[in-house]
């Protein structure tokens, strides 16, 4: 262990997922990768998922964090021309993968079978790997991207996850077709950033929200079309068979027939929303229509980057609350309160971590 670089993060260390102080070694740089300071680290339902215990077998002490943005530190011999020192890069939800099968030569590497995440996973030295809310990473550099220039990187941090999230499947389900009619499901961290999306990319977007809470956000500043509010059986009925495709960002357990009344035939579901347990479908209400059920998981490391090349490119803006570290488990009881818009942003250099 002699030589080895020591970083300070927050760590919960049992189901209660409570986060406090924690401090561990790196493991060693090696010719490909990139040593970053954290600047900015995004929190998500998916942290709160894993600190808990509840989708994954969690290793304990787990030092979550899948959005994250740094400074390059150090890079090894084999990064250059790809990253220098300065500059500011983002790690998103997976650090690895085997690099030899059909998903890493075809840019699907998040489907290999040996995909390793940010953290909760096991690094090359055989460690558990640890995420953003920590104040240094070791990252291979072909799972880090570039945060354009004109991009504030506390803005970056929410696309690494959530925005990438919502981009990769209306590209890989919808194309370069336009004016198609979308709902969105959901008014998160994610829902947010795919009503922006869908709009930039030209199509009709509905909001679907449990409440009337969100109206006004989501017509007056996210710029959606519509708003329908899932428990008023009046307003479901008008929109039952408007819509091409509804894009499910809902992180918890809920019935999805009563959604796809609203899809057109062929009309597709498309569930990025992790839950912790399974979902049930009615089979009449798929079959009648030709309707589609697709799941999509965050996307590629260059599906990443192109998310923020577009948010920089249309000059879009999501809507975030930044906050330092030591507010963390307040913020994880608000997000779970829906009392947040739209996304937590940890300032963890800002931060005294210790």
């Amino acid at each position: 262990m002699e030589g080895r670089r020591v970083a300070v993060g927050w760590a919960a260390r049992d189901p209660t997922g409570v986060l406090s102080p924690y401090s561990f070694t790196l493991r060693d740089m090696g010719p490909g990768d990139v040593m970053l300071r954290v600047l900015y680290c995004g929190l998500d339902h998916t942290d709160v998922h894993q600190m808990r215990n509840e989708i994954h077998m969690t290793i304990y002490p787990l030092v979550p964090g899948h959005e994250v943005v740094g400074e390059v530190m150090e890079a090894g011999k084999d990064v250059e021309g790809r990253f220098k020192v300065g500059d500011i890069v983002g790690v998103g939800c997976i650090v690895g993968s085997c690099g030899e099968c059909i998903c890493c030569k075809s840019n699907r590497e998040q489907y290999c079978s040996k995909m390793v995440f940010t953290y909760n996973g096991i690094d090359v030295d055989g460690q558990p790997t640890r995420g953003g809310f920590a104040s240094t990473m070791i990252v291979h550099h072909k799972f880090v991207v570039h945060i354009p220039k004109k991009l504030a990187p506390e803005q970056a941090a929410p696309l690494l996850c959530a925005g990438v999230t919502a981009y990769s499947p209306l590209k890989h389900f919808c194309g370069e077709e336009k004016g198609l009619k979308g709902g969105v499901l959901g008014l998160g961290g994610v829902g947010h950033v795919g009503v922006l999306i869908a709009k930039a990319m030209g199509h009709h977007v509905t909001v679907i929200s449990s409440s009337n809470k969100k109206r006004e956000e989501a017509l007056e500043h996210l710029g959606a079309d519509a708003y329908i509010v899932s428990n008023d059986a009046r307003e479901m009925d008008g929109a039952v068979g408007s819509l091409d495709f509804i894009l499910d960002t809902i992180p918890a357990v809920h019935s999805i027939n009563s959604y796809l009344s609203l899809l057109k035939p062929d009309g597709k579901l498309l569930i990025v929303g992790v839950a912790p347990q399974d979902l049930q479908v009615s089979t009449t209400a798929l079959i009648l229509g030709r309707k589609t059920i697709a799941g999509s998981f965050i996307g590629s490391i260059a599906d990443t980057q192109e998310v923020l090349n577009f948010w920089e490119e249309k000059e879009l803006k999501s809507m975030i609350e930044t906050v330092k570290m030591d507010y963390v488990n307040k913020a994880v009881e608000r997000m779970e309160k829906n009392d947040v818009r739209y996304r937590f942003v940890l300032d963890v250099h800002g931060s005294d971590l210790s």
